[in-house]
């Protein structure tokens, strides 16, 4: 199926993703599954879930919200997304749980894919854990996407995870992976798997450099220059070097915009950190433009050598310098980016960066992710899920032959 029109994205298809939760602050899933939904339908899966809960005040008030979501079934949230919550036990990597789980769920998607009008969908499985829905939905195409080494995530079954990922890979007609190593790692168990790094809107985080872009309240007053960061405060960012950071220089504001997943308590003495907690995606350009130098501080483990941060092209497509711990697919950008480790190659790789505030090197960063929007991933997306289409047509009909 393709556009009458010439588009090089997808169009005509059912699309069942399995995903993180809508709603929370747009990830990869979501600016590629916007963009599908334009010329296909799509009905966004939320969370399964990869943690067992906790008695914790969070996980009792997270399955809560899960029961009471799945009450209101499923709504249109978008022209053609279509978003679902499931039920299910939140016990992964029991074998028994799983299969339980699988069954009542693929029973409910069938009904929900019926009433909706998904026919012979294509199967986007983001989480590693959901493979137990390959072969129930009559689907059209099994897709593994894969964006992050989740079984390096704290808290989860890692054995069970790696298992039941290696479970989907080898069932996937097609193995998609956001950095290279990812997928390097993934091709030996599935040949037909694809790097496809993550993209960016530029538009949005480019409006960073237009002046009637107005500077948020809560950065406005705070001394400069000011070292900002956009994202999850959690246990992969380097909490011990930010605090490193602004004690060696006690000038220098660092405005820290996200929610605090870790404890963060080492930094709220500092009178020059700035935990603003989350904001809304719409205002990320506000706040980059108010940062003078944006930074990447992560530690360098199993999970984050992995990861390509979404922050680095936002930051680029902003217009901001950027200082980043050299993670492969940060490392890749090198020449835009400067590469720090530790805390005096970071202070160094500030300051340098401090000096390249001119209108002339933003624009330079800017014009550099023009050619990184999420439109040309799901363009690349789509040229190989139409080329596996293709291919497979053309064998049965040769083998017919």
């Amino acid at each position: 199926m393709s556009s009458s029109n010439g588009s090089a994205i997808l169009e005509g298809f059912s699309i069942v993703c399995f995903a993180n939760d809508w709603g929370a602050d747009p990830t990869s899933k979501t600016h590629i599954m916007r963009i599908l939904a334009r010329k296909n339908r799509v009905l966004w899966v939320n969370s399964l879930g990869m943690r067992r809960p906790t008695a914790s005040g969070r996980d009792v008030r997270r399955i809560g919200a899960k029961l009471r979501q799945s009450l209101g079934g499923c709504r249109e949230v978008e022209p053609n997304l279509f978003v679902a919550n499931p039920l299910a036990l939140p016990l992964p990597g029991v074998g028994l749980v799983d299969e339980l789980n699988a069954q009542l769920g693929a029973a409910w998607l069938r009904r929900l894919c019926r009433r909706h009008g998904l026919e012979r969908p294509l199967l986007w499985c983001f989480p590693p854990h959901v493979g137990r829905f390959v072969g129930r939905l009559n689907e059209r195409l099994v897709i593994y996407h894969c964006v992050d080494e989740y079984s390096a995530f704290s808290g989860v079954p890692r054995e069970a995870l790696i298992r039941m990922e290696r479970d989907l890979i080898r069932r996937a007609d097609l193995v998609l992976a956001s950095s290279e190593q990812l997928c390097a790692e993934r091709r030996p168990f599935n040949p037909e798997t694809y790097f496809v790094s993550h993209g960016v809107d530029l538009a949005h985080f480019s409006r960073a450099l237009d002046p009637t872009t107005a500077i948020p309240e809560d950065l406005r007053g705070l001394p400069r220059p000011i070292i900002g960061f956009f994202g999850q405060l959690n246990d992969w960012v380097d909490l011990p070097l930010i605090r490193a950071l602004a004690l060696a220089r006690p000038r220098w504001s660092f405005a820290l915009v996200g929610r605090s997943m870790t404890d963060v308590e080492s930094l709220r003495g500092l009178p020059n950190v700035h935990l603003l907690g989350l904001k809304p995606y719409s205002a990320l350009p506000n706040y980059a433009r108010g940062f003078d130098v944006g930074i990447i501080p992560f530690r360098t483990n199993e999970l984050t050598v992995r990861a390509n941060p979404l922050k680095l092209r936002e930051y680029l497509a902003a217009g901001l310098p950027v200082v980043a711990t050299p993670l492969p697919e940060v490392a890749r950008y090198d020449g835009l980016v400067y590469l720090a480790d530790g805390r005096d190659a970071y202070l160094a790789q500030i300051e340098a960066a401090l000096r390249e505030r001119a209108e002339a090197a933003a624009q330079r960063r800017v014009e550099a992710m023009r050619q990184e929007g999420w439109e040309g991933r799901v363009e690349r997306i789509s040229a190989i899920v139409r080329g596996h289409l293709e291919r497979r047509t053309s064998r049965r009909l040769t083998s017919v032959v």
